[in-house]
């Protein structure tokens, strides 16, 4: 399966194209903004494509043609002013979105954030992000996509574990990055997480097992 990530320069996105890079079952293109940003990935070997998130669904779909999934794991970032927010983590999704469906790419795995299904447990203090989560998986649970869409809890920059837990819905807690970036992996081929949203915590159980009681 060719696997097209959006975000690949993020932190979650460079750890998913080095699994991807790494796996047996699959290859990957990386989509990403700039040139140069391009160069230190085509220096490892792996496949890029330029487009924006600010761009025209037309350009994404076209740096995505003939791949076989798409992960959607960009984000506007902490540092930015709630129009970033809207540009990427919404506006930008749902691009991909329908990129997906213009390119005729069935498999959308959408990263999103822990409780972004339920407004009484947003945090105050970063709404507008929950926002935009919520409303960009709601296009893709409206879209024709087999899609799944993982809602991790706080993001850490840890070694991680290889375990999870998975359920529809979780209390607070977090997750090392690198987890994440193996649930995503892990999720490509499962059935079990076809058309499935969940959150996504540090756990106790491996992340193929965990994925299995879905």
């Amino acid at each position: 399966m060719k696997v097209f990530v959006v975000g690949a320069n993020g932190q979650i996105g460079k750890l998913l194209v080095e699994f991807l890079k790494e796996s047996a079952d699959h290859n990957v293109r990386a989509m990403l903004r700039k040139q140069e940003q391009a160069k230190e990935f085509e220096t490892k070997g792996i496949e890029t494509a330029i487009a924006s998130l600010e761009g025209s669904v037309e350009d994404i779909a076209s740096a995505a043609k003939g791949c076989d999934a798409v992960v959607f794991a960009a984000g506007s970032g902490g540092q930015t002013g709630l129009d970033k927010t809207l540009l990427v983590d919404l506006d930008g999704a749902v691009k991909t979105v329908e990129a997906a469906e213009q390119a005729g790419i069935d498999r959308f795995i959408m990263i999103s954030a822990l409780q972004a299904h339920n407004r009484e447990n947003w945090s105050e203090t970063i709404k507008p992000y929950y926002v935009a989560k919520h409303y960009a998986d709601r296009a893709l649970l409206q879209s024709s996509l087999n899609y799944t869409i993982i809602r991790p809890g706080g993001l850490l920059n840890e070694q991680g574990t290889g375990k999870i837990m998975v359920a529809e819905n979780l209390g607070s807690g977090t997750i090392p990055r690198i987890d994440v970036a193996r649930t995503i992996l892990a999720c490509l081929n499962e059935e079990r997480t076809f058309k499935k949203s969940f959150d996504l915590l540090s756990g106790d159980t491996e992340v193929a097992e965990a994925l299995k009681s879905l």
